[in-house]
């Protein structure tokens, strides 16, 4: 009950966002979102380090910090528009902190723990308000959304029921072949009434969900960002596998933690990003 009571709150608060919200409101929950899963990963990276000896030396204001710094560079009107320039002066501060703090040996892996942590985290969460403010951006986010949730539900169900040969038994022993495939299927039929349920909006004069990319794209796409979101999942569960722990925190009753929950999207919003560049840059259109 917990479980479902939680996933019904979220997706209710997602959805306000999307066709609600302001641009601030989808960049403020953003980071919010991205500063509680900096967190967890932070342990999950200090409990994986303990387990081999070391002790991780990252500070959690230097997380916090780069987080932040993250989502301002991306503000309408900021005076730096890339943020390469932002994340190489974190990583040269804490390579700084760790050189006159940390053993010597634990330099460049603290380093670049810190480092991976941001670019893991922080830059796909970013690229959400990224999206949302484009043309027809709404629809762009709730595809995402949509595609990411409906496989994994569609995994997670059919692979239980009827998934045999593992998929990635050393990084999850809970997937299996038959639940991947499922998942894929499940997010194409889910942007398939997405699509349906747009045209209709469409055709009524209401365009809050429009939707001008031909079908067959829209199928494809919805299979690629499955993929990309399958191996979020299992990029994440290597993460925990490697610190000993089932889940990476205990902040959403009956899902574990934020982290959990975002994992699929961690790198389905980058695809989804540079897919939509490439579109722009050959002319194929958008979506």
């Amino acid at each position: 009950m917990k479980r479902i009571l939680t996933a019904v709150v979220l997706i209710l608060a997602v959805f306000a966002l999307i066709f609600f919200g302001q641009l601030w409101m989808i960049t403020l929950f953003a980071a919010i979102v991205a500063e509680l899963a900096a967190y967890e990963y932070l342990k999950l990276a200090a409990v994986g380090a303990e387990a081999h000896g070391a002790t991780l030396r990252i500070p959690i204001w230097w997380m916090a910090l780069g987080t932040a710094l993250a989502f301002i560079v991306t503000l309408p009107n900021f005076p730096v528009e890339d943020q390469l320039p932002v994340l190489s002066a974190l990583t040269l501060a804490l390579f700084a902190w760790n050189g006159f703090r940390a053993p010597l040996r634990q330099v460049l892996p603290d380093t670049a723990q810190g480092l991976f942590g941001l670019i893991y985290i922080a830059y796909p969460l970013t690229l959400i308000p990224l999206l949302w403010k484009q043309e027809d951006g709404p629809a762009l986010v709730l595809f995402l959304m949509v595609c990411v949730w409906a496989g994994d539900i569609a995994a997670l169900y059919i692979g239980r029921a009827f998934g045999k040969r593992k998929l990635a038994p050393r990084l999850s022993p809970g997937k299996t072949w038959v639940g991947s495939i499922a998942s894929i299927v499940g997010s194409m039929v889910a942007a398939g009434i997405v699509i349906a349920i747009a045209d209709t909006l469409t055709a009524r004069g209401n365009t809050i969900l429009h939707i001008s990319e031909p079908l067959w794209q829209s199928f494809l796409l919805a299979a690629v960002l499955n993929v990309a979101a399958q191996l979020g999942d299992l990029l994440e569960s290597a993460i925990k596998r490697g610190a000993g722990v089932k889940d990476s925190g205990t902040m959403l009753p009956g899902h574990g933690g934020i982290l959990d929950r975002i994992d699929a999207l961690l790198l389905a919003a980058p695809v989804l990003w540079y897919i939509l560049l490439l579109k722009d840059y050959f002319g194929l259109g958008r979506f």
